[in-house]
């Protein structure tokens, strides 16, 4: 197995603010929480607006537009390399071991979950692990007998193959943004599966918003 870390940041940028970002090798998702930025990277550039994604390798530059930006930047890299610092925040807001397998073929996913007041994600597991960070509302997410009370900006990390149940506010919507390392055979498909049978075929009230669904190379540590 290699052994990587999926390292998510929060920043920051005020209204005309560049940032570059390195990265000797790994991969890099940003989400724009609010606001909007320039990103150029490889020759290439684009502009992301709020509630929007953007995937990619190596160094980039990132200038906020005129309102600024908050975004949340998500890198995964090899075990032994660093996190990268910057002026606007010094380390990641949370770091978690991923191991994975050099003989198989992986993709890497940005996605959105929106839960309506009083939502439920029934005991369920994932075919990979991720780093989830709550946008807006609450939720109460319990994992191996332990519960934790997510709250907007809040990170948790899901290994994958332990149960998880999640419950959201019951008074207001609740979202949350994540980013998981999936096997490519889970391409266009959800990464879930229900534990308990008779939960499979329960209404699921909650919704989903794909941002980016990109492969990724894995080479042996």
């Amino acid at each position: 197995m290699s052994e990587f870390n999926l390292n998510l940041f929060e920043d920051r940028l005020e209204a005309g603010e560049e940032i570059r970002w390195p990265l000797a090798q790994g991969y890099r998702i940003i989400y724009v929480v609010a606001g909007e930025i320039d990103i150029a990277a490889a020759g290439q550039s684009s502009t992301q607006g709020e509630n929007s994604a953007w995937f990619g390798t190596g160094a980039c530059v990132a200038r906020a537009a005129a309102d600024g930006a908050r975004l949340w930047r998500w890198e995964l890299v090899g075990a032994t390399g660093q996190a990268a610092e910057d002026s606007v925040h010094p380390g990641p807001k949370a770091s978690h071991a991923v191991s994975l397998d050099p003989r198989e073929e992986y993709l890497m996913r940005c996605d959105r979950v929106d839960f309506p007041p009083g939502g439920i994600a029934y005991t369920h597991t994932h075919a990979g692990s991720g780093t989830r960070c709550l946008l807006q509302g609450e939720l109460r997410v319990t994992v191996q007998q332990k519960t934790i009370t997510a709250r907007p900006g809040d990170p948790w990390f899901e290994r994958g193959p332990d149960p998880v149940l999640a419950s959201a506010s019951a008074t207001e919507q609740t979202s949350f943004v994540r980013t998981m390392i999936l096997p490519r055979s889970y391409r266009g498909r959800s990464s879930i599966r229900y534990v308990k049978s008779e939960d499979a075929d329960k209404p699921k009230l909650q919704e989903y918003t794909r941002f980016v669904e990109e492969d990724i190379e894995i080479d042996a540590q």
